[in-house]
């Protein structure tokens, strides 16, 4: 595969000889969407031995797609328990804290179900001998399932998908000096342009078939954090791990995902250095950490954006960039609101829609998004 998707297929069932522990947890995680609609989670877990899920056989060098199919599963099982009932539960028991704790460890990232358990590592091909597309995704693991769900994260997977061109012209980009063709350097651009515009076609999709309703009440409040979630003030405990001290982390959220800071560092997008700056830094320990390494690379050399000067085509490639990602942005935030301001608004019985004032990744989301997109239109040249 490409761009920020793994480059082999995510394992739908684990490619070592299945021991019982890795067989339950395959199954427990497969079963998710009937434990948590007749409420069985915390009775299912409550039955196992402390080692019943223990993955020490995966934690060899060599079995990294084994790793990250463990680590979503676990992740999934974890939020369904912490997150399936009429309010969450602060401690994890060892069954499922110890792997997990593990398995981050191992992955370089924390454990919590972050965006490249949730999007990145959850996906199959329904015909291998077709592309990514909309019509060709489907899931490996889900919580309660459905048409919604399972299409609120397969667009995610296909914008990664669509951004893999204009990920590779920035890496290329990062590279040009004052000696580069000025040629090279619009064709670049405009790949970028381009890609994003694919990226904002697969997004604008996104009402086809997940109701804002539905993502509310039955798609988001599985995701949510510990970190800045207002029903979960005092933090998780995770049994016998950390000391046995409050742990806080991030909710999964989309500003996990690797595209949108790349671009930005690429294109010398800069945003000021306040809360949401510090918050976007943070979400980089959420991403898998060679994601993190190559943002930071492409930060550290990129100077595309004073390269454009040079000449006019340059700066209107430049400026097609730009406006890409405000339209991006600019979906996003309207996306929120439609999805989430709007439904806060109205009263349900049943479900839970988790936090109406700060986002699953504990901010407060309609200011930041505005605020991203305002820095995006203005640095236009």
């Amino acid at each position: 595969m490409k761009g920020f998707l793994p480059y082999n297929k995510p394992l739908q069932s684990y490619s070592v000889t299945s021991s019982d522990s890795l067989n339950r947890l395959h199954d427990i995680a497969n079963q998710l969407p009937k434990l948590l609609l007749t409420g069985r989670v915390p009775r299912t877990l409550g039955l196992l031995q402390k080692n019943d899920l223990a993955i020490d056989e995966l934690l060899a060098d060599h079995l990294h797609q084994d790793q990250r199919l463990a680590m979503a599963q676990l992740s999934f099982i974890a939020h369904a328990l912490i997150l399936g009932g009429p309010s969450p539960i602060r401690i994890i028991p060892e069954v499922i804290a110890r792997p997990w704790v593990q398995l981050s460890k191992k992955l370089g990232r924390p454990p919590v179900l972050s965006y490249a358990s949730y999007c990145l590592d959850n996906w199959f091909l329904l015909d291998n001998k077709e592309e990514i597309s909309l019509e060709n995704v489907g899931l490996i693991t889900n919580f309660l399932g459905g048409i919604d769900e399972d299409w609120f994260v397969t667009v995610h997977v296909c914008i990664e998908d669509a951004a893999a061109d204009a990920i590779a012209a920035a890496a290329t980009l990062a590279t040009c000096s004052e000696s580069s063709d000025e040629n090279e350097i619009t064709y670049l651009l405009n790949r970028v342009a381009e890609s994003i515009i694919q990226v904002n076609r697969i997004f604008s999709r996104m009402p086809e078939r997940c109701d804002p309703y539905i993502y509310y009440q039955r798609v988001r409040p599985f995701i949510f954090g510990s970190k800045d979630n207002p029903d979960l003030k005092q933090g998780l405990i995770f049994e016998n791990q950390f000391s046995n001290k409050p742990q806080y982390f991030r909710g999964e959220t989309g500003a996990q995902s690797s595209i949108i800071p790349s671009l930005d560092g690429a294109l010398g997008i800069r945003h000021e250095n306040d809360s949401l700056r510090h918050y976007l830094n943070e979400m980089r320990n959420y991403m898998p950490p060679e994601h993190r390494s190559f943002i930071e690379n492409i930060e550290n050399t990129s100077q595309v954006r004073s390269l454009v000067d040079r000449s006019n085509a340059m700066k209107n490639a430049y400026n097609s960039c730009l406006e890409q990602l405000r339209i991006f942005r600019s979906l996003h935030l309207n996306y929120a609101d439609t999805y989430i301001h709007q439904q806060a608004q109205i009263s349900n019985p049943i479900g839970r829609g988790g936090s109406t004032i700060v986002g699953t990744g504990g901010t407060p989301f309609m200011s930041y998004l505005k605020k991203h997109r305002d820095e995006t239109a203005k640095q236009k040249k």
